[in-house]
């Protein structure tokens, strides 16, 4: 995440999905074998990473069998144990507890995104901490001591968020540590305990970050970011001594860099500086490693360093691809990380601090798919109508050349502010190997190239991001080995926006439009806000407008109201559980350009929300996109 997300990301790329992009530019044309979406689906998606408390075992989430789900492997290597057992709703694993096997994880309901708070315990009993109705929760740490954790929960008031501390002892007693007053998003507690690190959002470009002194309740939060102007604050981690605090802050600076505070002497520091958001920085258990990642040009550059000597640990060799997630076991004796890339799926790994013994735990990538049947994405950039340089990924099958110019996709992610990167992504590879080349572009308002570059679609959205996908289109004309009269768009979310912004404001720009979720009507989207997202309203205000005092606007750029316009072909994916874009936004939309007499198909998955989690719905999907794009946009599409 971008130090953005630290702030205001954690609430807005969520809010519409961001759906990973990576796109290539291979070698010299060659033929491939073509494979199912099923195959490439086989592949199968890792998260997470905790070792037990005596570092021979790691948990993590896999969707091995067809739903996500917690799993242990020894960390020296061997087959997994499947340790949740649910066929329906995903559950992700949150931790092992410090002193035995009993662990955490986190479930909602058919995609609703209430997730509650669990404990496995060591019979394999489910105990629900968080039990009750409509209400949201979220882990978000354990107590240096090992005998507490803590928990966040909307329960005394949908809108808010209060902190509870919870005995690791049965029964797990719980007392409140933080009454959320409002505006407040709790973020990080110290590892002592003490001190409660608060963001609180004034609007997209500016926020701040507070501490509470658990030990003096009733005082106010201390302002750890007093500023001038319109400055982005996050929450980045407390030291492990817990006598700082790192913050984010893009003051001073387009890209975001890490400070550190003193509560008990206010002092300030600078940390970590780059020519790109400086995402994270964090420490293992002990304090001896500090890891560093930053968000350049769409990969993430994570660096570990043993903090005594400040020298950089030197990796042995390792995969192409970025590595995420890196953890470390409590006495630092080992590191586990996953490494991703374009053309590998994430797989676990285990480093041996002592000797650099690397073990890699899993191999992920279906064993039917040959890599070289996959593509490297390559970072472009083309000029848009003003000149303004847009970045991309660009996705170029191996098929392609001049005598076989193949149909092209430009593909729009979510958020706003959200951000197309590299890594590997069975939908998109499905669809490349298929034949369709794909440019992921990251438009004027995308996260991870300054603040300039972020601010510049504010209230200007369905116009100047717009503008940069039709652009996009024709950077992919000017391609020798692309079909420059087979180009459609397709986007998830905020992207899906674009799909139908595209279609019906520029209705001779793109042949076909596929829309996964997409925003139709900002007027209903803004006033169904979910409740726990009540600190950022006006912060999604500030990006997108109000939806009383700008109407009239809103409605301008909302394409159901102008969906009478929309002539081309029009694929709608929909989650019936979505919190966040209705499945009203799919009917409506539906139901109106089927008045054109326009082929619309729609697929609706009725226990699926923003974003589908199951693998045979992701399948379904991938297979209706490539279904679709071959008949009106393949080689026996009809021209329009």
């Amino acid at each position: 995440m971008t130090a953005r997300s630290l702030s205001l990301a954690r609430h807005i790329a969520p809010l519409f999905l961001l759906l990973p992009a990576c796109a290539s530019l291979s070698g010299g044309p060659r033929a491939v074998t073509e494979y199912d979406a099923a195959t490439f689906f086989d592949t199968i998606s890792l998260a997470g990473a905790s070792f037990s408390p005596d570092a021979t075992r790691l948990l993590y989430t896999s969707d091995e069998s067809g739903v996500f789900n917690v799993y242990a492997r020894p960390a020296a290597g061997g087959p997994a144990t499947r340790l949740t057992q649910s066929d329906t709703d995903a559950v992700f694993s949150l931790g092992y507890f410090p002193d035995d096997e009993r662990f955490l994880c986190t479930s909602d309901q058919g995609g609703n995104e209430l997730n509650h708070v669990f404990v496995r315990e060591l019979d394999g009993t489910l105990v629900d901490l968080t039990a009750g109705e409509n209400l949201k929760a979220q882990f978000v740490g354990w107590r240096a001591d090992g005998a507490a954790f803590w928990i966040t929960t909307n329960e005394r008031d949908p809108k808010f968020f209060d902190l509870y501390e919870h005995s690791t002892e049965p029964g797990y007693a719980r007392r409140l540590v933080f009454e959320n007053p409002g505006g407040y998003d709790v973020s990080e507690v110290s590892r002592d305990g003490r001190w409660v690190a608060l963001t609180k959002v004034r609007n997209n470009a500016d926020s701040d970050v507070y501490v509470h002194d658990t030990r003096n309740p009733t005082a106010e939060p201390l302002h750890v970011t007093p500023h001038t102007g319109d400055v982005s604050h996050g929450v980045v981690s407390f030291t492990p001594e817990s006598d700082a605090l790192y913050y984010s802050s893009n003051e001073g600076s387009e890209f975001d860099r890490v400070w550190s505070f003193t509560p008990s002497s206010a002092e300030r520091e600078l940390v970590v500086a780059a020519d790109w958001d400086v995402s994270s920085v964090y420490f293992s258990y002990d304090g001896r490693y500090r890891v560093t990642a930053v968000n350049a040009d769409a990969r993430t550059d994570v660096s570990v360093m043993e903090v005594a000597s400040g020298a950089e640990l030197a990796l042995p060799p390792l995969p192409r691809g970025d590595l995420r997630n890196v953890t470390f076991a409590r006495d630092s004796s080992a590191m586990a990380f996953y490494v991703n890339g374009d053309t590998s799926p994430s797989n676990l790994y285990v480093l041996d601090l002592a000797d650099l013994r690397l073990t890699a735990l899993t191999d992920s990538l279906s064993p039917e798919i040959a890599r070289a049947d996959l593509v490297e994405s390559e970072v472009i950039r083309y000029p848009s109508f003003d000149g303004l340089d847009i970045p991309a990924l660009l996705y170029r099958p191996h098929p392609a050349s001049a005598t076989q110019p193949v149909p092209a996709l430009v593909l729009v992610h979510g958020g706003p502010g959200g951000q197309s990167r590299t890594g590997y992504n069975p939908m998109i590879q499905h669809l490349v190997n298929h034949g369709y080349a794909v440019l992921a572009v990251n438009n004027r308002g995308s996260s991870g190239y300054g603040k300039t570059f972020f601010h510049l679609d504010d209230q200007r959205h369905g116009d100047v991001d717009l503008a940069d996908c039709i652009y996009g289109r024709r950077y992919l004309e000017g391609l020798e080995w692309v079909d420059g009269e087979r180009i459609g768009i397709m986007g998830g979310s905020y992207g899906g926006y674009m799909v139908a912004a595209a279609l019906a404001f520029e209705p001779e720009a793109f042949e076909v439009g596929v829309d996964i979720f997409g925003v139709t009507n900002w007027l209903r989207t803004l006033e169904s806000i979910p409740p726990w997202w009540e600190d950022f309203r006006e912060a999604l205000y500030a990006e997108l407008g109000d939806p009383v005092a700008d109407k009239e606007r809103l409605t301008a750029i909302s394409p159901l109201f102008h969906a009478d316009k929309i002539r081309r072909p029009l694929l709608v994916v929909q989650g019936a559980n979505d919190p966040r874009v209705l499945q009203a936004e799919s009917d409506e939309i539906v139901a109106a350009v089927r008045e054109n007499g326009v082929p619309v198909e729609y697929v609706v998955f009725e226990d699926e929300g923003h974003g589908f989690r199951s693998r045979e719905n992701r399948i379904t999907a991938s297979e209706a996109y490539l279904s679709f794009l071959e008949q009106y946009l393949g080689d026996a599409a009809p021209r329009p």
